[in-house]
């Protein structure tokens, strides 16, 4: 069993990694910030502010996710319903970080994620992977970029996905985002203190695949 967690800002690229090395290890993907915004999605739909903590606190007990694995790909179940890309919006990346500076939510999630990590090796993504939901990860990396080459991804990201987005919004709410996860009082945005700083502004994506499986080798020399 081993655990590998990759923390990070918004649009590093730690999803899309963390997929591919999990294929190469054969292990399991956690795509943390996928639960953060299903939790969103169900603020948004209930018409509750989602910095509301009270407001948002209240609607916990009727949301039910279950994370399934269908073909090597994660899948979040809303209350029974696989809601697909209507998560990956900008809009939703705002609701997710938005929502989980609320520490209700956080802990709501936490016996989620780790239960899975008991269960399986695994390679876990998000904002505090390292430093709360799996300090004793035998592998902990903090991947960035700088602000304009993560609004460049996630834009086009979601041009490919047919989503009618402007880069300069994208990289407004990409900062926007960032000092809202930095500056949290719960949980913020920062780097294990035992974990490897990763920029990969300059690396294309296989590169940064290769860098991840050589640091993994090196801290389990497998």
């Amino acid at each position: 069993m081993i655990k590998i967690a990759i923390d990070g800002p918004g649009g590093a690229g730690k999803s899309t990694v963390a997929k591919a090395v999990a294929a190469r290890l054969g292990i399991v993907y956690v795509d943390t910030g996928a639960l953060y915004r299903t939790v969103g999605y169900y603020v948004k739909q209930a018409g509750v502010d989602p910095r509301d903590a009270e407001g948002v606190s209240a609607l916990l007990p009727d949301i039910k996710i279950e994370v399934k694995y269908e073909d090597g790909t994660q899948k979040v179940y809303l209350n029974g319903k696989d809601l697909g890309d209507a998560i990956r919006t900008p809009e939703m990346s705002m609701y997710a970080s938005a929502v989980s500076a609320i520490g209700s939510v956080r802990a709501f999630l936490l016996d989620t994620q780790r239960d899975i990590a008991k269960k399986n090796s695994v390679i876990m993504d998000g904002r505090d992977i390292g430093t709360v939901i799996l300090p004793d990860a035998e592998v902990k990396i903090f991947m960035t970029a700088s602000p304009e080459c993560r609004a460049k991804r996630r834009y086009k990201e979601l041009i490919a996905k047919g989503v009618d987005a402007k880069y300069e919004d994208v990289l407004a709410e990409m900062n926007e985002r960032d000092k809202n996860d930095s500056t949290r009082e719960i949980a913020p945005t920062m780097a294990a203190a035992d974990a490897i700083f990763m920029d990969n502004s300059d690396m294309d994506f296989d590169e940064n695949v290769e860098a991840v499986i050589a640091i993994v080798k090196e801290k389990t020399g497998k």
